[in-house]
């Protein structure tokens, strides 16, 4: 297979491989948000979850996939870096705002920064068609947070400092989307970068939330064995979400794929609704369909 992924780099094979790719990752990557925003605190949802693909990963770093070059340990260690202050900003959002306010801004934060990224890191550029559809994908994203703002808050008191967090959390998903992509690049088989990245990265947020686990009074701690499940599957939807947008960004322009993902803001509302009990309406439907017909346009543009 990984033969084959890189036989199509470039091609017209690849980019359509790679256009489903970034919209199964958008799905997964909604369907993740809720899990850390769900039930549980965030920040013990989180790290449950990075501990669970941590342990998954081990085997296939140690004994499937190649191991990495030499020149690949201090990417990762970036990575690490970055994701690791990505994550802490993400759940300090999660505490303080709604789902469905938090989560658009740092997603439609996010494209526009991995675009200039993309230009000044791999060169690639936008037909002024597509940057209309990236202007049409912007403001259905940030008209949805605005939207659920004035209309759907319950949070008035956090509301400055979590859409605050969640501006600066979209510029670390533009930042690690641009040096992910770099380094799945940088090595000869992409899965080897997939497989220790989920090794290397699991660290850390498991020791933070177990600190504020056992720091919780007794009554108050969430049953371990639910809240396992929760992480089981979250690592599970974190392979498939994350390893689908880093295949997408080797495999094609960094920047579209970006900004295909984030057509997951149309998939978080749903689920916003169907299962956190969060309202939808005309308006806001009308607003999910500016961000698909965004993506839609930034496609058929290129």
């Amino acid at each position: 297979m990984t033969d084959w992924l890189i036989s199509i780099e470039g091609t017209e094979a690849g980019h359509r491989l790679a256009l489903w790719l970034a919209i199964l990752a958008a799905f997964l990557h909604a369907v993740f948000g809720a899990l850390q925003k769900g039930r549980h605190d965030p920040w013990i949802s989180r790290g449950a979850i990075d501990f669970s693909y941590m342990v998954m990963a081990a085997p296939f770093a140690l004994f499937v996939v190649p191991w990495p070059e030499p020149h690949m340990w201090p990417i990762f260690v970036g990575a690490w870096v970055i994701h690791t202050l990505y994550k802490i900003l993400q759940a300090m959002a999660y505490t303080r705002g709604a789902y469905t306010v938090v989560y658009p801004v740092v997603r439609g934060t996010g494209p526009l920064f991995a675009v200039i990224g993309a230009y000044l890191i791999f060169g690639e550029t936008f037909t002024i068609i597509q940057w209309a559809g990236i202007a049409v994908l912007l403001a259905g994203i940030f008209g949805l947070a605005i939207y659920n703002m004035v209309y759907l808050v319950s949070e008035r008191d956090t509301l400055h400092a979590a859409l605050g967090l969640a501006v600066i959390t979209g510029l670390f998903v533009a930042l690690y989307t641009t040096y992910d992509a770099y380094g799945i690049r940088a090595t000869a088989n992409p899965f080897t970068f997939l497989a220790w990245f989920f090794l290397i990265d699991g660290f850390f947020m498991p020791i933070l939330a177990a600190r504020r686990w056992l720091g919780m009074a007794a009554d108050a701690r969430p049953e371990l064995p639910p809240l396992m499940v929760r992480g089981v599957t979250g690592g599970f939807i974190a392979f498939f979400s994350f390893g689908s947008i880093m295949l997408a960004t080797r495999l094609d322009k960094v920047g579209e794929a970006a900004v295909l993902r984030e057509t997951s803001t149309v998939f978080a509302a749903v689920i916003g609704w169907a299962f956190l009990k969060e309202t939808v309406g005309p308006r806001r439907i009308a607003l999910m369909a500016l961000i698909a017909l965004g993506a839609v346009i930034v496609e058929v543009g290129g």
